[in-house]
């Protein structure tokens, strides 16, 4: 078996910016363009900036575990090398692996397909009666386009990436400007009825939504063992993307719902496009902008897909170079120099998953994660600390153990002030997980090696 994290049979050639670009399009994506809405729905209210701010701390915490585990353990798979490491000197290495793959096999396709639905629902902007399914086959047309995209070595990649990052920012920078010139103030976020007892909860279920936006500040270290000088590049792109998403996501809820009534924004499906044509006068140029945002959020939406493709499809090869999973996800391109059979394998199990609605993806994608990743992510980090004093610690979190600690008890609430059906889905696959473990150790002869 390869050292932890060597990235053995991949070549170090990404630097911070295409690191931190990889972050940020799989951060912004369709993402803030969808779920503005579902947030002010679930509080009621235009007041959702106090579960940005929530996402925002959690990133932060959750960013420098991340920062930790992704310096000291810098190679291709991230979470699985984690958890396989953090938990060998328990006799669960294997176990906690495995579950890790496991719910990869959900929770990536559901990923892919939440970026690409979102295209198909911002498509209806110019088609109003796309629905059904020739809806779900623009979504799945996303997926292909993005397989072509990745079908190359990574120093390629890195220049797309740069790319799609002066877009998204060029979008939301668009949004931000607009709504700054033609608001005329800024909106209240104080809650109508004060931080009562109904508050807390209707934060709960914003949070959980926001996080789905924020999510994707950890895709570098799928993709470390691919990352030029891993232990100072691997948690600087991670602060730095949290950072700069962060003000994108305030500053463009300040502008949107200062000039669109939270009313009718809750009800929207293509707010920022209604929102830019609102800020021009004329009826003819108005449309056009709204034209023209769209196109842009559509290409934002591409780069999404795009971004999680690529952290996501180096995870069964991760696993598969160290004996964990199906060998064929180990083979790489014999000309590219990238795990091709893991990237089809991503992208076919996506398509079918198109064929769902965003509502019906984003809290259960989020639960399923909390129980089977999140959470134990910010155990993993103690226990390298604590247990491995193997594994060099070229960067150590501001304030140990304090910001694991805090993203762990979180995650935990977040997790039960969800949708209940999605505590017990969560759960149930959790079940199956463990079921599949026992499978598989009996198929594999009940082999002497439990880490």
């Amino acid at each position: 078996m390869s050292a932890p994290g060597s990235g053995d049979g991949l070549e170090r050639r990404m630097g911070l910016l295409g690191a931190t670009s990889t972050n940020i399009i799989g951060m912004v994506g369709i993402g803030p363009f969808l779920t503005i809405p579902l947030m002010v729905y679930a509080m009621g209210g235009p007041h959702i900036i106090w579960a940005w701010l929530v996402g925002a701390l959690l990133s932060l915490a959750d960013g420098l575990v991340y920062a930790q585990l992704g310096a000291a353990l810098p190679g291709s798979g991230g979470p699985y090398i984690y958890l396989r490491e953090a938990f060998r000197p328990f006799g669960l290495g294997r176990l906690m692996a495995f579950l890790f793959l496991f719910h990869i096999l959900l929770v990536a396709p559901l990923s892919l397909a939440g970026g690409a639905v979102g295209f198909a629902d911002y498509l209806g902007f110019y088609l109003p009666e796309l629905s059904g399914v020739p809806h779900h086959l623009a979504a799945g047309g996303v997926c292909l386009l993005v397989l072509f995209l990745l079908y190359r070595n990574i120093e390629s990649i890195e220049r797309v990436s740069k790319a799609m990052l002066a877009l998204v920012l060029a979008t939301t920078g668009w949004v931000i400007v607009a709504g700054l010139i033609e608001s005329p103030g800024l909106p209240s976020f104080m809650p109508p009825q004060g931080f009562d007892a109904g508050f807390w909860p209707a934060l709960g279920a914003a949070s959980v939504i926001a996080m789905y936006s924020f999510g994707g500040y950890n895709q570098v270290c799928n993709i470390a063992g691919e990352v030029k000088n891993p232990e100072r590049n691997v948690p600087r792109s991670i602060l730095l993307s949290i950072a700069v998403v962060a003000a994108i996501y305030i500053a463009m809820t300040t502008v949107m719902l200062e000039l669109i009534p939270w009313q009718e924004a809750e009800a929207s499906r293509t707010l920022a496009s209604i929102f830019i044509a609102r800020t021009v006068e004329d009826p003819g140029l108005a449309q056009l902008a709204g034209s023209v945002i769209t196109a842009l959020i559509l290409f934002v939406a591409v780069a999404s897909v795009f971004a999680f493709a690529l952290g996501y499809s180096r995870m069964p090869y991760a696993a598969a170079r160290d004996g964990q999973f199906f060998a064929m996800f180990g083979k790489v391109h014999p000309t590219r120099g990238f795990p091709h059979v893991s990237l089809i394998w991503l992208i076919a199990v996506s398509i079918p998953f198109c064929f769902f609605s965003l509502g019906q993806l984003v809290n259960w994608l989020m639960q399923v994660q909390i129980l089977l990743r999140f959470a134990w992510q910010c155990v993993a980090v103690l226990l390298i600390a604590r247990y491995r004093p193997d594994i060099p610690q070229p960067f150590r979190m501001w304030l140990y153990p304090i910001p694991a600690l805090f993203s762990l008890a979180l995650w935990i609430a977040l997790f039960f002030t969800g949708p209940p059906t999605g505590v017990w889905f969560s759960l149930g696959f959790l079940g199956l997980g463990l079921a599949a473990y026992w499978v598989f150790r009996r198929r594999q002869g009940h082999g002497t090696s439990t880490t």
